[in-house]
């Protein structure tokens, strides 16, 4: 009589074989499924921001709609800190090299500056969206407070990206400033 060791050993070698695991550290570019749709809001939004963030003059960087309300700046530097932040709450763990600190809305004002870390932080979020293994997507993790899961996690990133695109618009054209991918189509 076989052991059923023998008999799961082939069905377990079916099931690795028909469910692909994820590659931690895969290549962004490669993405299917949900990790190819959250990358391909990521690039959206790393695309519009950054258009905005370059199309802002310098002067209107600390512009603010009232007190109490982020400026063009921190709106900016804002969105690149939870690109970073989103990831460490699904369990990826930041470059040892990338530093913000605490008060980085407050004192990261140059235009330069500022368009350099939302590209380095989309980067780490795209990977960031790579690099939660596919074992771990319904994990249970706290978010403020609130009970979701890593998957949860990095779609609210896309969310939080979006929403905040949304505010930078209304500031552009609050300063004059028309959205460059609409300047010719009325958007």
């Amino acid at each position: 009589m076989r052991s059923s060791l023998h008999v799961a050993r082939p069905a377990l070698a079916l099931l690795l074989v028909a469910v692909p695991l994820h590659a931690q550290g895969a290549d962004p570019a490669t993405a299917t499924g949900l990790r190819k749709e959250l990358i391909a809001q990521l690039d959206d939004g790393e695309k519009k921001l950054v258009a905005l963030a370059e199309a802002m003059p310098q002067e209107k960087y600390g512009w603010r709609p009232g007190e109490g309300v982020r400026s063009v700046s921190e709106v900016f530097v804002h969105v690149a800190s939870a690109n970073y932040l989103f990831p460490r709450l699904a369990g990826v763990q930041r470059a040892p090299d990338v530093t913000l600190p605490r008060d980085a809305e407050q004192t990261i004002t140059d235009r330069v500056r500022i368009v350099e870390l939302l590209h380095k932080s989309f980067a780490f979020a795209r990977q960031a969206v790579m690099d939660v293994p596919d074992a771990q997507l319904d994990d249970s993790v706290d978010m403020f407070g609130t009970p979701t899961t890593k998957r949860g996690v990095l779609v609210t990133m896309a969310t939080h990206l979006h929403e905040h695109l949304g505010q930078s618009i209304a500031y552009a054209r609050t300063n004059g400033v028309v959205p460059p991918w609409s300047a010719g189509g009325g958007n």
